[in-house]
């Protein structure tokens, strides 16, 4: 900007433009009009000149200034001016006294900008004084949620040692009570021996006595021995009629699924059940080849009710219940009572399967092979929908979920049915699977559950569980969900009535088990 400045002055242009005026002036009443034209356009070109070296000087100047200085200036000054210029030279008028001039527009302009300035701080003041507030506000809530953080901490450190002060005396009072039952059986087996060292000895009475008792108990074995073979015999007369029936469909599907003429469909049916059963059973070993890739399919089934299955029961229920406690228990009583009624149906089929083969495998080592592999292989023989009924008489008398009844549980009898056909499948392998037992107010175990999103994660108690454990042996292969919560051993009353539907079930169920 300099440059052109410098260049500007040493160019003396307005000098001789004056110069220029001045004998124009002497000289034009004597001029004829083209040459006092000639002479007004050497100004005007000599101004323009000169206007174009300023305009290029002002742009210089401003963009010297960056992007916000001098735009009050050109505002207040340039633009009227050009404004008035132009709207004059447009309607053909002269430039008169009237029309402002830039000094006058700048002081005009500079009288008004202290109040407009005055505006300008005054918003910026409250702008600034908000945004104080704003942060005083901000550093306020910081204080006040690192003052809550640090109560926190100390409540939950306050809890855990609780929590670890309560376990410690449960386990005091544990080996208290074991240590007292200890020293009862001692003095127990103490005052007995005593007592037989004190009595007289009459052996004749003695033995006379041991005689009798020895025949009362032996009629009494022989009755009671009497008892059960008549009733394994009806049992027994139950399951050949059952068999035969089963064995006659079986074979009548085998006929008209193998030979459509008549002569093999004859020849079937009048097959053995020796040979009828070798045809269907396959390979010896099959099971146990086939054993690791039936246990992942079965985990991921279990996996899937889990994740699946279960929930859409919890929707199913949550229309008639609305306590999610009441529709957990619900849930985790009918997957309990689907593996014993599995279980126990698995346990009259292997029987059956026994009895079925006892003939055909008579005096040969591969007796249990051919019973395990004749199991995989017929697992489709599996009656579930009898067992969802079982199930569902079950929790229908279970005292937690059914008194008062609350909902009809046959809204569950698709999921009861998978979970009954994964158990049965379960207790078929080698060795078979089963789920973990659990008791509302047990200690956690965090090897077999976790908890619940819901929990107290401090509470070493469990209040009610959601999910069982899967279990092979001792050692867990799924872990289970449970929900805790402090006081849980003290949440369901100690005393129960047993529905007499329940006890009789339990009596079967110990039957079974004998045989």
């Amino acid at each position: 900007m300099a440059e052109n400045l410098k260049r500007l002055v040493s160019n003396e242009a307005l000098r001789t433009l004056q110069e220029k005026l001045d004998s124009w002036l002497k000289e034009y009443n004597t001029n004829t009009c083209d040459q006092n034209l000639n002479h007004c356009l050497e100004l005007i070109e000599q101004v323009a000149k000169v206007q174009g070296q300023l305009f290029g000087i002002l742009t210089t100047a401003a963009q010297e200034g960056g992007r916000n200085d001098g735009v009050e200036t050109i505002k207040s000054r340039l633009l009227p001016w050009l404004e008035a210029s132009f709207t004059a030279a447009s309607m053909g008028k002269p430039v008169d006294s009237k029309v402002p001039s830039l000094q006058d527009t700048f002081d005009r302009e500079r009288r008004k900008d202290p109040s407009r300035r005055d505006r300008d701080a005054q918003q910026l003041d409250a702008n600034l004084n908000s945004t104080w507030s704003q942060l005083n506000q901000v550093q306020d809530d910081l204080a006040e949620t690192e003052k809550n953080l640090e109560e926190t901490k100390n409540r939950s450190a306050i809890s855990l040692l609780a929590a670890e002060e309560e376990i410690n005396q449960l386990k005091k009072q544990l080996k208290s009570l074991q240590a007292q039952e200890d020293a009862r059986h001692r003095n127990t087996d103490h005052r007995s021996s005593e007592k037989r060292r004190g009595e007289p000895r009459s052996s004749e009475q003695r033995r006379s006595e041991q005689r009798s008792s020895i025949k009362r108990n032996a009629d009494q074995r022989d009755t009671e021995a009497t008892s059960d073979y008549e009733k394994q015999l009806r049992n027994l007369k139950e399951e050949i009629a059952v068999l035969s029936a089963e064995k006659s469909g079986l074979q009548g599907r085998c006929s008209r699924s193998r030979s459509p003429s008549p002569a093999p469909r004859s020849r079937s049916r009048s097959a053995s059940p020796s040979t009828a059963v070798k045809v269907r059973s396959p390979s010896p070993n099959r099971s146990k080849l086939s054993s690791v890739a039936r246990k992942a399919a079965l985990l991921s089934r279990f996996s899937d009710s889990y994740s699946q299955a279960r929930l859409d029961a919890q929707c199913l229920l949550r229309r008639c219940i609305d306590k999610a406690e009441t529709v957990q228990r619900i849930i985790y009583i009918a997957t309990v009572e689907a593996f014993h009624v599995a279980k126990m149906a698995f346990r009259h089929f292997k029987i059956r399967v026994r009895k079925s083969l006892t003939p055909s495998y008579a005096g040969s080592n591969d007796f249990e092979n051919a019973v395990s592999d004749y199991v995989v292989c017929h697992l489709d023989l599996y009656d579930s929908q009898s067992s969802v009924n079982d199930v569902i008489r079950a929790m229908n008398v279970n005292p937690k979920i059914s008194f008062p009844p609350v909902v009809d549980f046959c809204l569950l009898s698709d999921f009861i049915q998978e979970i009954c056909c994964i158990a049965f499948a379960m207790q078929a392998l080698e060795p078979p699977l089963d789920i973990a037992y659990g008791a509302d107010g047990e200690v956690f175990n965090d090897c077999k559950y976790r908890r619940s999103y819901d929990s107290d994660f401090t509470a070493p108690l469990v209040l009610y569980h959601v999910w069982p454990a899967l279990m092979e042996n001792d050692c867990v292969i799924m872990k289970g969900e449970a929900v805790t919560k402090r006081g849980a051993f003290v949440r369901w009353p100690c005393i129960v009535t047993i529905h007499p539907k329940c006890l009789i079930h339990k009596c079967l169920e110990v039957g079974v088990l004998l045989q």
